[in-house]
Parts: C-alpha cells; sequence; structure tokens
C-alpha cells in the first residue's frame, strides 16, 4: 500500500533528485516542486508528479498543500553558494529563509507528520573543529545565516505548534545530477566541466584548505528514510564522511577519473574557512552507519555519469547585488 505524500522541494537538483529516488524506493508517492534554476527535469524521476515553481511563490505553495494531503515535507530547494552569497544577499534570504518560512506555515496549517530541511556545516563557521552539532552555530556567510535562521524557525515553530521537524547539515556533497555548470559551487563538478571544455582547473587559494567530500548515496538514503526513525524526530545531524582531501589532492583524483589532465590556476584566495570537517557520531549511532564510499570510487561514478552528460556551458549569475571584492574570476568569465 502506498504511503503518504512525500512533498519534495528542489526536487529536480543534485540531492534532491537522489532523496526523490531514495523515497520511490521505499514505496512512497512524491510530489516534487522545483523552478529548475539550477536543476534539470531529467533528473525528475518519472514516478514522481512534478510542479515547476519557486517556494518564494506564496498562492503556488498553498495550492499544493490545499490540492494534496502532504504528509512530510523535503525541503532541499536553495541556492547553496556560500561564497557568492555573500554578494546576493536579498536573493540568498528571499529564496533561502523567506521561502522556507512559506513551507513551514502551511505545513502548520496541514498538520505535515514532519519537515526534513537539509540545512549546512555553513552554519558552524570557521574554526570550530570538529563542528559538532551541541555546537553554538556562528555562521560567517549570508547562507550560512540564512540556514541557521530557518533551523531556530523549526524549533520554535515546534515549540508553539508541534510541527516535528528533522535537520541535516550534510557537506560537499559530490556525485551523479550536480550542477557541473554552475561554476559558484560544487568543486568536483567544477573541474569535470573544465576538465571536459580543456580549461584550467581553477583552485582558490594555495589549494592546502581541506573538505570532507561525501558522496550522494552515502547521503540522500539518510535524509529519505529519516522518517522510518521516531528517534531522530526533533534533532540536528551532520551527515557526510569522515576523511578530509585537499583540494589539490583532489584535482589529481578528479583528472585520474576523467583521463584527462589539464594545469592548475591558482586565483586569489576566498574568505572562506581554511580547514572543514565534522564530528558524525550523532549519525552514525541513529541510523546505524557503519561505512562510506571511498573518495576514488565515488569520483570515478561521477565521472563516468559527467562524460556521458558532457560538458555545461557556464552561466554567470546575472543579479550580483554588491560587486566590491568580488572575485575577478567570478566577475569576468
Amino acid at each position: 500500500m502506498k504511503k503518504s505524500i512525500a512533498l519534495v522541494t528542489g526536487g529536480a537538483g543534485f540531492i534532491g533528485a537522489h532523496v526523490v529516488n531514495e523515497l520511490i524506493k521505499s514505496d512512497h508517492k512524491v510530489l516534487v516542486l522545483d523552478d529548475l534554476s539550477g536543476g534539470f527535469k531529467d533528473n525528475v524521476n518519472p514516478l514522481a508528479f512534478f510542479v515547476r515553481g519557486s517556494v518564494t511563490d506564496k498562492k503556488l505553495i498553498s495550492q499544493i498543500f490545499s490540492s494534496h494531503k502532504i504528509s512530510y515535507v523535503y525541503h532541499l530547494a536553495a541556492y547553496a553558494a556560500e561564497g557568492l552569497s555573500h554578494f546576493i544577499k536579498n536573493f540568498n534570504y528571499t529564496n533561502n529563509l523567506i521561502g522556507s518560512v512559506n513551507l513551514i506555515n502551511d505545513s502548520v496549517k496541514h498538520n505535515v507528520k514532519c519537515f526534513i530541511f537539509t540545512s549546512s556545516i555553513a552554519v558552524y563557521g570557521a574554526n570550530q573543529l570538529p563542528m559538532r552539532e551541541d555546537m553554538i552555530p556562528l555562521p560567517e556567510d549570508s547562507y550560512g545565516i540564512a540556514k541557521y535562521a530557518v533551523e531556530q524557525e523549526l524549533r520554535a515553530t515546534y515549540r508553539m505548534f508541534g510541527l516535528p521537524y528533522v535537520i541535516f547539515r550534510p557537506h560537499n556533497v559530490y556525485g551523479e545530477y550536480q550542477n557541473i555548470g554552475d561554476k559558484y559551487r560544487n568543486v568536483v563538478g567544477i573541474f569535470m566541466n573544465q576538465l571536459m571544455q580543456k580549461k584550467e582547473l581553477t583552485v582558490f587559494g594555495d589549494g592546502k584548505q581541506t573538505r570532507a567530500f561525501s558522496y550522494i548515496a552515502d547521503v540522500a538514503k539518510y535524509i529519505a528514510n529519516v522518517v522510518d526513525y521516531p528517534r531522530a524526530y526533533n534533532q540536528v545531524f551532520n551527515i557526510g564522511a569522515d576523511k578530509e582531501f585537499t583540494i589539490n589532492q583532489l584535482t589529481k583524483q578528479v583528472m585520474l577519473a576523467m583521463g584527462l589532465e589539464s594545469k592548475i590556476k591558482y586565483l586569489p584566495g576566498r574568505n572562506e574557512a581554511k580547514y572543514a570537517y565534522a564530528d558524525h557520531a550523532k549519525a552514525q549511532k541513529v541510523f546505524s552507519i557503519n561505512s562510506y564510499t571511498p573518495l576514488e570510487e565515488g569520483i570515478s561514478r561521477m565521472a563516468t555519469w559527467a562524460k556521458k552528460v558532457g560538458s555545461r556551458k557556464t552561466k554567470k549569475f546575472k543579479n550580483i547585488e554588491i560587486y566590491k571584492n568580488l572575485p575577478k574570476a567570478w566577475l569576468y568569465e
């Protein structure tokens, strides 16, 4: 028997499309809402019902909740570009905060059973290592601030109205369906796209900054299936891989997987954390996570997919609000 309807915002995007697939595997009915600003219709599972639109459209959100008995909301729609968010503040808060509030309002009105929100380790800020869920977040960019504000809103909404929630803080996720044509985020996809276009690989800073890159299959299934873990309700979880790699190491791994080589062009460093890695003990305990896909294997799988879909044209973000201190690579390319 089919389970209740799950609404997945951003379900044509990278993580969202994988979450949709996992939900359908678990026999959920799925309704996808996506404005296709960063995702692709081809990513959407044909067994899901697709609605094109934005979470910022209050009227549309109300119509969806009024027309469908939504039991679970998986909110993955966001413009997740931490560095760029400094320069697109209005856009960032409208899409990542106000859009979230629209969903929360209707979730309360229609007695949603659980609201699942993908936040980010960007909420922690710098110099809090390893990042743990019991730390007080100190976000340093507008994207992280917006994500943390939604987290706080979900806590307040639960206290006031009893809307159950689960918050995930994924980090540096890569894999199939990633928008490799977006030059502002998702470094693995950026490198693969540059290689297929026979361009130099662009690295901000000295490339010695470290990140724990997380393969999508190790993340999406836990987000999708969390509604079956009552112990997870009203909790926050870091989710992702444990092992760190430098950006320089990543360039070598991507070139090896793609079977292509290129020179590396080092650009002036951005205002970003040098080191970022999270503690996953809480998620490992609740979801019984005991292994992760090795970087070499995950990159190889993504490379196979990337070569099949081919390179994608890089688009310049059209609505920059502040140009002061904007990296030149983003201004001219």
